[in-house]
């Protein structure tokens, strides 16, 4: 993203550009297509390609009946923790565990955008996107042939895609000897091959999702094996690393391969679906824009920093950008409090600079508390002695010089 002065004259213009149809992107298309005010709104949606494949799985915890609560393809209601020696079961309420396959969402918003005369589309990969001087402040996003202007853009675009993970290995290198080093927050990938696996005989408790399984190899980092059983015989399977840098596809398969013959020896299944990604966990600024250019999603920071949850986060700083536009105040697309900031940044400290093995973290934290504190203390709605009770859960010695680091970091 760049400033300029030129304007492309035969440019089309239209009042919001949505740079990228991917998660992001498309909650927000969602929300403005349900603002009685915005309807009219002319909104051009740029992507390389509109052929979508099911190629993630978003999981939440929801208290309430939520914006696609008719995309929820399964929902748990108690989850399981498993690391050496410890194995617990706990019960979600109020919150449900709730998951939405990828494609399943692409084709619903696309489908309802695309019978809207307001709404247009351009297959094109993105080659710039920045201010231009008009009678006031566009932007215009340029493509190979053609380019448009907008009152507003947003764009979810990284710098490389979540299924290349050698160039997603490149950027983190890239992002941590720029800032890392010279003190600042570190840079880790929540990264990740799952499979669907269907086997001929009931192996799985359908009521149970098992959140997390550290009886995996760690990698030197945090690792654990993520399984939400669709029915007694389908579950999506998941391995799952917290560490600076990816693995081979390969590395991935072998861990499932192991893993899934030693949880179910004898028996037999197929994989009917393969997914692979990386999400970045930092609180470095992946972006630096300005109106009335906005980034959201990854880009924008609504990943959380300590865990690299986004569904919820991105729905809420889809609904606030909304809310904005219909008053017609700045855009502010900041979600993350500074409170909860600070708490991500002192375990993502932690993990990174492994001053403790994030199995024993986690396994303090749901040993000591309910999953319902635990999941609003993920979901940046815990109260403050929650959150002291949380951290409580760490030791002393481990959470204070920690604190104390982040606190000078930002000084």
């Amino acid at each position: 993203m760049s400033n300029a002065t030129h304007t492309n004259t035969h440019a089309a213009s239209y009042d919001y550009i949505i740079a990228g149809a991917g998660g992001a992107g498309l909650s927000l298309l969602h929300y403005l297509m349900q603002s009685s005010s915005l309807v009219t709104k002319s909104i051009l949606v740029i992507d390389k390609s509109f052929q979508k494949t099911n190629d993630r799985t978003w999981c939440f915890w929801d208290e309430n009946i939520s914006a696609f609560e008719n995309l929820v393809k399964n929902r748990w209601d108690t989850i399981s923790i498993h690391a050496e020696g410890f194995d617990k079961e706990l019960s979600t309420a109020p919150f449900a565990y709730k998951m939405i396959q990828g494609i399943d969402f692409y084709n619903d918003v696309l489908s309802k955008a695309k019978s809207k005369t307001n709404i247009h589309f351009q297959e094109a990969t993105i080659i710039d996107i920045k201010i231009v001087e008009t009678t006031y402040k566009k932007a215009q996003v340029e493509w190979e042939g053609g380019a448009a202007l907008g009152d507003y853009v947003f764009s979810s675009l990284l710098p490389f895609q979540m299924n290349q993970l050698a160039t997603a290995t490149a950027y983190s290198t890239s992002l941590q000897s720029e800032k890392t080093l010279n003190n600042k927050a570190p840079f880790i990938w929540q990264h990740f091959k799952g499979r669907v696996v269907q086997f001929e005989t009931p192996v799985f408790n359908k009521s149970i999702a098992k959140l997390m399984d550290f009886n995996v190899p760690q990698q030197g980092a945090t690792a654990f094996m993520y399984q939400l059983p669709l029915n007694e015989k389908q579950a999506l399977v998941e391995y799952t690393i917290f560490s600076e840098d990816v693995l081979a596809i390969a590395e991935y398969d072998k861990v499932l391969d192991v893993y899934l013959a030693k949880a179910f020896p004898g028996a037999s299944y197929t994989i009917t679906h393969d997914e692979i990604g990386a999400i970045p966990m930092t609180q470095i600024q992946l972006a630096t824009t300005k109106a009335p250019i906005y980034t959201i999603g990854a880009l924008g920071a609504a990943i959380k920093a300590s865990t690299g949850y986004a569904f919820q986060f991105i729905q809420e700083q889809c609904k606030n950008i909304v809310a904005q536009l219909e008053k017609g105040i700045p855009i502010q697309t900041k979600i993350h409090t500074t409170r909860h900031q600070f708490y991500d940044a002192v375990l993502l400290h932690i993990l990174f600079h492994h001053k403790m093995e994030g199995a024993e973290i986690f396994k303090r934290i749901f040993a000591k508390n309910k999953a319902a504190t635990v999941f609003k203390f993920l979901s940046n709605t815990s109260s403050i002695l929650e959150d002291i009770q949380i951290m409580r859960s760490l030791p002393t010695s481990i959470f204070l010089p920690a604190a104390i680091k982040v606190l000078l970091r930002r000084a």
